[in-house]
């Protein structure tokens, strides 16, 4: 008997700053952190370099991702993610829809490389972000996915498809 693969999830910058900063603050919810550092360690959860590079320094978040397992940050020097990216690249620059400064900023940031990354190596797109059908003034990645035939969900719908639970203690 054979099962599905499981599904490994590729974090957008969103997924660690939304949560240092909100509902899983390393103080209040340390298990989410640990959650991460585990299914990293089993492969169902990375992110990559340029993810890690939008992080800045000089707070917990940052130490934190100092700290954490080298392999939760896959590089995006793979030929094929290039390749992929240019794609990317070459459709957004094309949509008349999006505004040039938002074309500017897609350029810049990594969320271009998260959805090449994913593509190439068939991981599902960890983001806050969602469906913008009449975007202009940013690039969401969930547009992006769309267009490219890549999964994505958001950081509760992971955290279910991986079943974690995080109680509390008296």
């Amino acid at each position: 008997m054979s099962g599905a693969t499981p599904t490994v999830f590729a974090l957008d910058a969103n997924v660690f700053i939304e949560a240092h900063r909100r509902y899983y603050a390393m103080d209040l919810c340390p298990g989410f952190w640990d959650c991460l550092e585990h299914h990293c360690g089993s492969e169902r959860i990375l992110s990559i370099d340029r993810v890690r590079a939008e992080i800045k320094d000089g707070d917990e978040l940052a130490r934190w991702v100092a700290r954490a397992p080298t392999s939760l940050f896959a590089s995006t020097a793979d030929a094929n993610v290039v390749r992929v990216f240019g794609d990317l690249m070459r459709w957004v620059q094309g949509h008349p829809g999006f505004m040039e400064a938002a074309k500017a900023e897609f350029a810049r940031a990594a969320d271009g490389w998260l959805v090449a990354f994913a593509s190439v190596y068939g991981a599902t797109v960890v983001t806050h972000e969602v469906f913008k059908a009449n975007a202009q003034r940013r690039v969401p990645i969930p547009n992006i996915c769309r267009e490219f035939g890549v999964a994505y969900v958001n950081t509760f719908d992971m955290l279910r498809a991986l079943e974690v639970r995080f109680g509390w203690a008296a």
